[in-house]
């Protein structure tokens, strides 16, 4: 892997407009070659999850490196119908009659969250010659924020063992998603639950997808180890199609957020930088996670260190986060930069547009063409979207 450290210390975004989201190509394409590798050494399929990032302006990129994407809604399935040119593995917690036919032309496997909706719409998707699959719940997970662990007893997500006394006709695949930015011994205990549980089907399937969560580009994942436990597993069931959907793990750390100081405020022994980005809008699992940004050139302040709080633009009280310390002693004013690492995954994705504040640029880098800015927002977007 790259010195993603070095790259981004050095990056100069000086011409870069703010507010911008900026994706670093050459970052990406180091995450790719990591995808690539545990693809092909492990003979497992990876697909793109959407929900991490649905920008479509890589997504040729993003075929060449994996198996194909995988969708949570109609308007995500048909995206990557229109723009990767094939068509999507779906899973969506709950489908809705109106929308069927449309998410039934621009899938090749549907996953199904309950028997009922497999009841439902099972035999449609089949005639169809989609391949069908349920979600199961191993009731086992190591994922410690509540907000992003689908695996308690009483989860909406997915089917329990106890509820599933024999596998339905017509059901191909077992689907499980348990992780969330999870290490490759995260993996294999999951795997121990999903055997134990529901290992009594496996010889009535033709696929398992394992889900998201799995980290295997973050600088000290240890990707091997998870060839070795996919390989495992293979040798123990051979005859299974092995599907990954990894969200995070694309564009992990690929890029970051341009954000401006338009404000200092001093206020009851607390500085704050007030900025032209808001956390509630722009980076909304910092709030939800709760998860601290890394900001380039400042660190986690040490007793006696002038330490900053960042404000966002939005009217909203919590819309704030810190405290960081410049690395090296300065002063802040209006008009310095403030970026923000890592605000490609799970960021474009989530934002809004409450208060009607200005959503960041969307830009693309490549060392051959510079700062490409591929889309820009305005008063019309925000209107649109109101009525």
């Amino acid at each position: 892997m790259i010195d993603k450290d070095r790259i981004l210390k050095e990056w100069d975004l000086s011409e870069v407009p703010s507010p911008s989201y900026v994706l670093n190509h050459s970052l990406l394409e180091d995450n790719l070659c990591v995808i690539d590798k545990v693809r092909h050494a492990a003979g497992v399929e990876i697909i793109v999850a959407l929900k991490a990032n649905a920008t479509w302006g890589i997504f040729t990129e993003l075929k060449k490196h994996s198996d194909g994407a995988t969708a949570s809604s109609l308007s995500e399935a048909r995206l990557v119908y229109e723009e990767m040119g094939v068509k999507v593995h779906t899973y969506a917690p709950v489908y809705m009659e109106e929308e069927m036919d449309e998410i039934l032309s621009y899938s090749s496997h549907l996953t199904f969250n309950s028997l009922s909706q497999f009841q439902r719409y099972g035999q449609k998707a089949r005639a169809k010659g989609i391949s069908c699959g349920l979600r199961v719940n191993p009731e086992f997970s190591t994922v410690e924020t509540d907000l992003y662990n689908p695996c308690s007893p009483m989860s909406r997500l997915g089917v329990r063992s106890v509820d599933l006394s024999e596998w339905p006709e017509g059901l191909d695949g077992l689907h499980f998603h348990a992780l969330c930015e999870s290490r490759p011994s995260d993996l294999r205990g999951t795997l121990a639950a999903v055997e134990e549980r529901f290992g009594r089907f496996f010889d009535r399937i033709k696929w398992i997808n394992m889900g998201g969560g799995h980290l295997m580009t973050h600088k000290e994942y240890d990707e091997d180890e998870l060839i070795a436990i996919l390989k495992e597993f293979k040798s123990k069931h051979p005859e299974l199609r092995i599907i990954m959907e990894p969200g995070s793990a694309f564009t992990w750390d690929t890029g970051v957020l341009v954000a401006r100081v338009e404000d200092i405020v001093r206020n009851g022994g607390r500085n704050t930088m007030m900025l032209n980005v808001s956390f509630a809008c722009h980076m909304p699992d910092c709030l939800e996670m709760p998860y601290k940004p890394v900001i380039l050139g400042m660190h986690d302040p040490v007793e006696g260190e002038e330490s900053w709080f960042m404000g966002g633009n939005s009217c909203l009280a919590g819309d704030t986060y810190g405290s960081w310390a410049f690395d090296v002693a300065h002063t802040p004013k209006v008009g310095d930069p403030v970026v923000f690492r890592d605000m490609i995954h799970y960021t474009m994705v989530k934002t809004t547009m409450f208060n009607g504040v200005t959503h960041p640029s969307i830009v693309i880098y490549t060392p051959e063409e510079g700062f490409k800015v591929i889309r820009t927002f305005g008063y019309h977007d925000y209107k649109q979207r109101m009525g």
